[in-house]
C-alpha cells in the first residue's frame, strides 16, 4: 500500500462546495429549458448528421419537484484523453449526486478510457474506491485513454457492455474531441432508442473547449497556476544570476490560453500568442525579429537576461510553417502506407518535394533537420502533426542566437546571450486540483447525474458566474451539437466541437498587451508561489485572472 502525504491526508477531508440550487434533496432539484438551439455554423448538416439529438435547448437547474431522481439506475464514466486536475472530483460528483438519489443505484468506471466501454472492461466505484481519491489528482481511479468511440462496430460494442450492465447512461469527461465523440455515441443510442444517456463533462488544461457557455475547461485553474509557481521561480532565479534567458514552452497546441494566463499571473519579458502571429501573418523572421529586438533593447540597461513564454502550437500558427503543416497532414493522411514505407529523411524529403506546393516545399527545406524530422513523426490520432514534440523553444533559441550573433558582428548589439530551454507540459497535467478546480469539478459531476436523471442526451454539463464564490454559481448543461462545425479530419469533412481560441479583442488578451511593452524593458516579474488550499479568500478561492478580466 502507498503511503499518503500529510497534504493527500488533509485533502481527502475537504468537502467540495455546491451551487446554492444544488444544496439540499435531490428530488427538489429541476430542469429549466430553454428554446431549441441552432449549432455554431454548417446547421443543416449537423442536423442531417444528428436528426434525433439537434437544437436541444438549453437546461439550467432550478428548485422543483424531480420524482425521477429517486430511480434505481446504473450509470458508467469514462475518462478520455490527456490528464487534467479534478477529473476525480468529477467522478466523485456523480457518484454522490447517484447515491444520494437513490443509495442502491452502481456507478462504473470503464478501464483505460474508451476501450473500457468496448471491451467491457469496467469496475464498479464503491465508497471505498471513491474516498481514496477524492479532491487529488490525475486519472487513476480507473485510467485514461485516447481510442476513438467513432465507428458504428465501436458504438455497437458500447451498446453491449451498458445492455449487459444494465448500464442507462454514460458521462464522458474529455476535451473536444472526446466530447464530440459523446455526440455522435448519442445520436446512434437515440437512433437505435436504446434508452441510454451520453452526457459530457469539459476537459482540457488548455482552456480550448471554452465558449459562451462554458466559461472554462476544468484542470486549467490548477494547471496555470502550478506553471505560473515555476515561471515565478525560474524569474526569482533569472533576476538572481542575472546572466541567462530562459526560453519556457508552455502546453496548448491549438490555442495560447496557458500562455496568456501565466503571462497575466507572472509578467514575463516576452509572452509570444500564436493567434495574433498568425492575424498579423507574421513569419518566422519576423517572430525572430521581435524576440531579439527585446533581447537588444534589454542588454542596452545591462539587462542580459529574462524570461520569454512560448506557446506549444506556435509553429502552426506561422502562416508559411502552418500552410506547410496542412500540406503534410493531408498528403501524409491520403499516402500514410507509401510514407511508412520510406525509411530515410532523405527519401521522404525528396518524395515530398514532388508532393508538397513549391513555397512549402522551399519552407520545409530551409528548416533546420532536427525539426524536419520532428514535423514527420508518426501523427496523432486525429492525423495530426504531433506539435507538442516539436522543440519550438530551441529552434528559436538557435534562430535568435544567429541573429544576435550578426548583430555584434554588425556592431548593433552589445550584450550578451546565453540561453537555457524549459517545457512545461506534463508537470500540470495531475497536480492536486486548486480549491476552485475542486469545486468546479465536483459541480460539473453533480450536474451531469442531474441532466442524466432528466434523461437528457448529447448535453455537456456546464456552469456560468465562474468569477463569483461558488454558491452562487449557476449549473445546468447545453447541447453538444450547439458547439459543432464541420472540419476537415484524416482528409475529409467530419462534425467537431470548434476549438475556442485567444481573442484579440477580448479582455485578457487586452490587459496583457497594454502592459507587454513594459514588462518587456523592465523587470516586472511576480511571484505567484505555490497553489494555497486553506487560507483566506484571496489567497486559496481566486479563479484564473482570465476569468476575471473575462467578467470584469
Amino acid at each position: 500500500m502507498s503511503t499518503l502525504s500529510p497534504l493527500q491526508k488533509a485533502r481527502y477531508a475537504y468537502q467540495p462546495k455546491l451551487p446554492a440550487v444544488l444544496q439540499g434533496d435531490i428530488k427538489d432539484i429541476t430542469c429549466e429549458l430553454g428554446e431549441p438551439t441552432q449549432a455554431i455554423s454548417d446547421q443543416e448538416e449537423l442536423k442531417s448528421l444528428f436528426a434525433n439529438t439537434y437544437g436541444n435547448p438549453i437546461a439550467r437547474f432550478v428548485k422543483g419537484n424531480n420524482p425521477k431522481a429517486g430511480e434505481k439506475i446504473n450509470i458508467g464514466v469514462i475518462l478520455s484523453g490527456g490528464q487534467a486536475p479534478g477529473g476525480h472530483n468529477v467522478i466523485a460528483g456523480i457518484f454522490d449526486g447517484l447515491k444520494k438519489s437513490n443509495p442502491e443505484s452502481k456507478l462504473y468506471g470503464f478501464l483505460g478510457g474508451p476501450a473500457g466501454i468496448m471491451k467491457d472492461n469496467l469496475v464498479e466505484i464503491d465508497d471505498e474506491l471513491m474516498d481514496a481519491y477524492r479532491n487529488t489528482g490525475g486519472f487513476d481511479i480507473i485510467g485514461s485513454g485516447r481510442d476513438k468511440l467513432e465507428t458504428e462496430a465501436q458504438f455497437e460494442q458500447s451498446l453491449a457492455t451498458c445492455k449487459k450492465h444494465d448500464i442507462s447512461g454514460v458521462v464522458i469527461i474529455g476535451g473536444d474531441d472526446s466530447n464530440t465523440n459523446g455526440a455522435v455515441l448519442a445520436e446512434y443510442f437515440a437512433a437505435k432508442d436504446a434508452g441510454i444517456t451520453v452526457i459530457g463533462c469539459p476537459k482540457t488544461i488548455d482552456g480550448d473547449l471554452k465558449n459562451e457557455y462554458i466559461e472554462t475547461s476544468f484542470g486549467f485553474d490548477t494547471a496555470t497556476k502550478t506553471y505560473s509557481e515555476l515561471i515565478g521561480n525560474i524569474e526569482k532565479d533569472a533576476n538572481s544570476a542575472k546572466k541567462y534567458w530562459h526560453f519556457i514552452k508552455l502546453m496548448g497546441r491549438s490555442a495560447s490560453h496557458i500562455g496568456l494566463e501565466c503571462a497575466l499571473q507572472t509578467q514575463p519579458n516576452i509572452c509570444i500568442i500564436s493567434e495574433e502571429v498568425e492575424a498579423k501573418k507574421m513569419t518566422l523572421k519576423q517572430v525572430v525579429d521581435q524576440v531579439a529586438d527585446v533581447i537588444v533593447k534589454r542588454a542596452e540597461k545591462g539587462l542580459n537576461f529574462g524570461v520569454a513564454l512560448i506557446p506549444e502550437g506556435l509553429i502552426e500558427f506561422i502562416p508559411e510553417v502552418g500552410a506547410l503543416i496542412s500540406e503534410l497532414n493531408d498528403k501524409m493522411a491520403h499516402h500514410a502506407d507509401y510514407f511508412s514505407s520510406l525509411k530515410t529523411l532523405e527519401d521522404q524529403q525528396e518524395w515530398l518535394n514532388q508532393q508538397l506546393s513549391k513555397d512549402s516545399s522551399y519552407v520545409f527545406s530551409a528548416l533546420p533537420r532536427s525539426i524536419q524530422e520532428q514535423l514527420l513523426m508518426d501523427r496523432d490520432p486525429h492525423g495530426n502533426v504531433q506539435v507538442s514534440r516539436i522543440e519550438t523553444e530551441k529552434l528559436l533559441i538557435e534562430m535568435v542566437g544567429h541573429k544576435l550573433a550578426q548583430m555584434k558582428l554588425e556592431k548593433k548589439f552589445n550584450g550578451s546571450f546565453n540561453a537555457l530551454a524549459h517545457f512545461f507540459g506534463y508537470e500540470g497535467r495531475c497536480a492536486f486540483p486548486s480549491n476552485f478546480d475542486a469545486d468546479y469539478c465536483y459541480t460539473l459531476g453533480y450536474s451531469a447525474f442531474i441532466l442524466m436523471s432528466h434523461k437528457l442526451t448529447g448535453y455537456i454539463s456546464n456552469v456560468a458566474s465562474l468569477q463569483k464564490p461558488a454558491d452562487q454559481w449557476v449549473p445546468g448543461g447545453c447541447p453538444l451539437t450547439m458547439m459543432m462545425n464541420m472540419e476537415r479530419r484524416h482528409g475529409s469533412m467530419k462534425p467537431v466541437i470548434k476549438k475556442a481560441l485567444v481573442e484579440l479583442d477580448g479582455a485578457p488578451f487586452k490587459a496583457f498587451a497594454a502592459q507587454r511593452d513594459q514588462w518587456a524593458i523592465e523587470t516586472s516579474f511576480t511571484f505567484p508561489g505555490a497553489i494555497q488550499y486553506y487560507g483566506p479568500d484571496e489567497v486559496c478561492n481566486q479563479p484564473t485572472e482570465t476569468l476575471k478580466h473575462e467578467k470584469a
